[in-house]
């Protein structure tokens, strides 16, 4: 049976509104930096389980998330200090992180957002938001929100932000055994993270 989609304004109270689903382990559309994420608690097998069957994703591996603050990103992931100098250097903002998780998690992909809406969600829901695009997989990115009804029924909830401006996707380094991989050149160039690394006679 599909769900009844509520489509919320993005205020306060509103976002207090969708921390709540994500803590029943319900799904919710949220706008991010980059585009409209499908969103659940990243600690929840089953609400990961059916994010992947909404998106059509045959695997949960390489998920993104979005936490508050790296206090936060050090429960899930080992941070260290290349890690935490990339964070505090350029986040929040579009770099995503991949270190190695803790406990049973392998794997930690992790940002801190710089969209004001869903830094705010993060921060009341206090664990990690998976922030997967809100597409089918393999199709384009959503940045207008009257495209999201192909998820009435799916999703729980919508945080309606409108049009949002179209931006470069993230930077994604993978940061590791003491070394750093570039997987992804996005908004933020590859240079200036090693100039940053080179400042602070990392690398």
């Amino acid at each position: 049976m599909d769900k009844l989609t509520i489509i919320l304004e993005p205020k306060k109270e509103n976002i207090k509104k969708a921390a709540l689903v994500l803590k029943k382990g319900g799904l919710i559309i949220y706008p991010t930096e980059s585009s409209y994420a499908i969103g659940c608690d990243f600690t929840n097998d089953k609400a990961v389980e059916q994010l992947c069957k909404v998106k059509n994703r045959k695997k949960a591996k390489h998920l993104t998330v979005i936490v508050p603050d790296i206090e936060t990103a050090k429960k899930y992931g080992k941070i260290d200090k290349i890690s935490e100098l990339l964070v505090h250097r350029f986040m929040p903002g579009p770099l995503t992180l991949a270190v190695a998780g803790k406990g049973r998690f392998k794997e930690f992909n992790f940002r801190i957002s710089s969209n004001h809406i869903a830094l705010k969600l993060a921060k009341i829901f206090g664990k990690p938001i998976v922030a997967t695009s809100a597409n089918i997989s393999g199709e384009e990115n959503i940045y207008d929100s009257k495209e999201l009804a192909m998820f009435f029924g799916k999703v729980d909830v919508i945080i309606d932000a409108g049009m949002l401006p179209k931006s470069v996707v993230s930077t994604v380094a993978e940061v590791k055994s003491k070394k750093i991989r570039i997987h992804r050149e996005g908004a933020i160039p590859v240079k200036n993270i090693i100039a940053v690394l080179k400042s602070q006679k990392t690398i």
